[in-house]
């Protein structure tokens, strides 16, 4: 055991697999679960996610070594101004937010109020499910999880929060909070708004009835990260805005070079888009540490 208590605040996808992978894996010798509904605790009981499971802040953060949010973005402020009175002095908070900017400045003061310690954290892992019952205890094997210091954030401490992904069969990779936004409005914001897009566009009602008919496995692919939570990507998208429309803008100088290359009918360009993405995703896959169905 490396923690004797572990608490989750916040149990979706990501934190009910928090949960069943620390007690697969034997990380704590207690994971306390917190909960906003009843409907949720009732479902999480079902589904055995912790050893405790509560809609009780309070009752949640007492005596925990690690506190990990994993509410949407735009709700960790307020969760970490409450459980600040019940903190454990010492006691470590790492979440699992996809924009790391914000998260890092607003919650580490906070945490420094209780003498507690914030390391900002983002496991690459995840799917366009949403809820506990999609809940998996081997989703972050393989995967890169990121940390993410802050100025306050001890050389203890991170290395607490690297060793915590490690021990659930993650690949830590320490990254500033601003080169982590700049990196992930790249690899993970733009592609969900492309796949968004492709969604509305190609299933608008205003196409003939026969559209969605003749939407086949490649359309599947390419759109599924569209299924994921408007709510959650509602706040991502908001909270890593200027990278996000920068690279925007970078996208769609490309896609209107392509366009340009389709209406000239210049064979060479065109095949050169293709091969091109062809060979640096073929790359990338050979080199990626997440397992992939492919």
């Amino acid at each position: 055991m490396r923690w004797n208590s572990i608490s989750i605040i916040g149990v979706g996808l990501l934190g009910g697999s928090l949960a069943l992978a620390i007690r697969r894996r034997q990380v704590a010798a207690r994971v306390v679960a917190c909960v906003r509904s009843e409907g949720s605790l009732v479902q999480c009981k079902k589904l055995q996610i912790g050893d405790l499971i509560t809609q009780d802040l309070k009752e949640a953060v007492q005596g925990a070594e690690l506190v990990i949010l994993c509410t949407p973005l735009s709700q960790m402020p307020g969760v970490t101004t409450r459980m600040l009175p019940f903190l454990k002095s010492g006691a470590i908070l790492t979440d699992v937010g996809s924009v790391k900017g914000s998260v890092v400045r607003e919650l580490e003061p906070l945490a420094r109020q209780a003498g507690a310690e914030f390391v900002g954290s983002h496991p690459m892992a995840g799917s366009e499910k949403s809820g506990a019952t999609a809940a998996r205890a081997d989703l972050f094997e393989r995967a890169v999880c990121l940390v993410t210091p802050g100025r306050y954030s001890s050389p203890e401490a991170t290395a607490k929060v690297e060793d915590f992904w490690k021990s659930l069969g993650g690949c830590p990779l320490r990254l500033s909070p601003e080169a982590h936004d700049d990196l992930v409005s790249r690899s993970s914001h733009l592609p969900h708004v492309v796949a968004a897009e492709l969604a509305n566009y190609v299933l608008s009602p205003v196409h003939p009835k026969e559209q969605a008919l003749v939407c086949a496995n490649g359309f599947r692919d390419t759109t599924r990260i569209a299924s994921g939570s408007a709510e959650m990507w509602r706040d991502i998208v908001l909270a890593n805005r200027q990278n996000l429309s920068r690279v925007l803008g970078v996208f769609i100088e490309d896609l209107q070079e392509f366009q340009f290359a389709l209406e000239r009918q210049d064979v060479k360009a065109i095949e050169e888009f293709f091969a091109k993405a062809k060979q640096r995703r073929d790359h990338w896959q050979a080199q990626s540490p997440t397992p992939s169905p492919e």
